[in-house]
């Protein structure tokens, strides 16, 4: 039995990083902020931080992550009244850039989504809705849509922030509305394949979720009343789930929903209550499990390891707390200050916090019990809130703050 889990374990890992080789996207692989096929990390940090390998302190400003293929860095930025996308090289130094829609103009004028890359093709949305496919190697763009404003689309308080999904032929985006709700559009060409029926809805912030069930798939997100389930297929909404009825205060949803095991995990800060549900064999409906009023996640993120999630949660807008949640039940476990709310990822058998006000960086053992810093340091570089989630790759950890990006070599000798 032990030597059947590792050959399952080992291949698994194996698989992740075939994957890792030529596909990247918001919060990792699978979305789920963990970073499965990174090993052999420092379980201890020296006194003032893992080594700082480069930092390129000059990149257009912006809030998303990195995504890393084939050991080129995208990330965006905004110049001007314009979304870009910047490419480096694995040692920081700018490759290409390239505009590809408009940016979002209101409060926070930063660029906002995550590029997904997909072998050769990088597939982005702007703060204004606009979705291009890019050529990955040369930045050319391959098609664009101005596809907000051709499908009727709302645009929230702040922007757009949409971090495009893709599977099989197809890339995923939600502009809501009242032609329709979510659409399809063809990976190769931008053509439209299905558009859903309209919920009469405004979309959230949210970066939808695939998921597998029973040989079965469906899209998770979230609009500003409902979470929904959609039929990758054909754009069925299969379930709706009225999230704004626990909700006290604004729309604020930006956080991915977790999901295993029959079950979606959707939080929201503001005083926002947490859910899980429990979705249907077939996928085609969904129950209410339990309900948290503790882990209101502002836009940090959620990891799910073993039977535990690990989140921050909002007190107001410049502090929470850190805390665990017993997957199955909702209990709460524990709930700790440490310096303030932010977001979260792992590795490897650790946390990584990125507090968003000051850019301490800390290194927290996964430990339902407790939330018990093990190294921490502070990250030098940019301007503006701690925002972008820290990303792993290769043994590095990517922070991104503003106009600068910083690798650490978190793995040593």
């Amino acid at each position: 039995m032990k030597k059947t889990l590792l050959l399952t374990t080992t291949l698994l890992v194996l698989s992740l990083q075939i994957v890792a080789q030529d596909f990247s996207q918001w919060r990792g692989i699978d979305r789920t902020g963990v970073y499965s096929e990174e090993k052999g990390l420092l379980k201890v940090w020296p006194e003032n931080g893992p080594k700082m390998l480069w930092f390129h302190d000059s990149i257009p400003n912006g809030y998303s992550s990195v995504s890393i293929v084939n050991n080129i860095i995208y990330l965006t930025g905004i110049v001007d009244t314009m979304d870009v996308v910047i490419a480096l090289d694995i040692k920081g130094k700018k490759l290409w850039q390239t505009a590809f829609g408009r940016a979002w103009d209101g409060s926070y004028q930063n660029s906002r989504a995550t590029p997904t890359i997909e072998k050769n093709n990088l597939y982005i949305s702007s703060g204004r809705g606009d979705i291009a496919c890019l050529n990955a190697k040369n930045g050319e763009i391959k098609w664009s849509v101005k596809a907000s404003e051709e499908f009727g689309g709302t645009i929230g308080k702040w922007g757009l922030a949409e971090s495009l999904l893709i599977d099989e032929n197809n890339v995923f985006y939600t502009p809501g509305g009242k032609q329709t709700t979510m659409i399809a559009l063809d990976k190769e060409t931008g053509k439209l394949v299905w558009k859903s029926e309209s919920l009469k809805d405004n979309p959230s912030y949210t970066s939808p979720l695939m998921v597998h069930k029973n040989g079965k798939r469906i899209i998770v997100n979230v609009t500003q009343t409902y979470i929904i389930g959609v039929q990758p297929e054909n754009g069925n909404i299969l379930w709706k789930f009225d999230f704004k009825k626990y909700r006290e205060r604004r729309n604020n949803y930006a956080n991915t929903p977790l999901y295993f095991d029959g079950g979606p995990f959707v939080s929201n800060g503001y005083n926002h209550a947490s859910v899980k549900l429990k979705l249907a064999d077939d996928l085609s409906s969904a129950s209410l499990m339990w309900v948290d009023t503790v882990l209101d996640i502002h836009h940090g993120g959620a990891v799910k390891i073993g039977d535990y999630i690990y989140g921050s949660n909002w007190e107001h807008n410049r502090m929470g707390k850190w805390v665990c949640l017993n997957w199955n039940t909702g209990n709460v476990m524990y709930e700790t200050k440490w310096r303030n709310k932010g977001s979260i990822i792992s590795a490897d058998g650790m946390l990584y916090c990125s507090e968003e006000k000051t850019g301490y960086v800390a290194l927290v053992k996964i430990n339902p019990k407790e939330f018990k810093v093990i190294s921490s340091f502070k990250t030098p570089k940019g301007t503006g809130p701690y925002w972008a989630h820290p990303v792993i790759n290769n043994g590095k950890l990517y922070i991104r703050h503003g106009t600068a990006l910083m690798a650490y070599d978190i793995k040593g000798k």
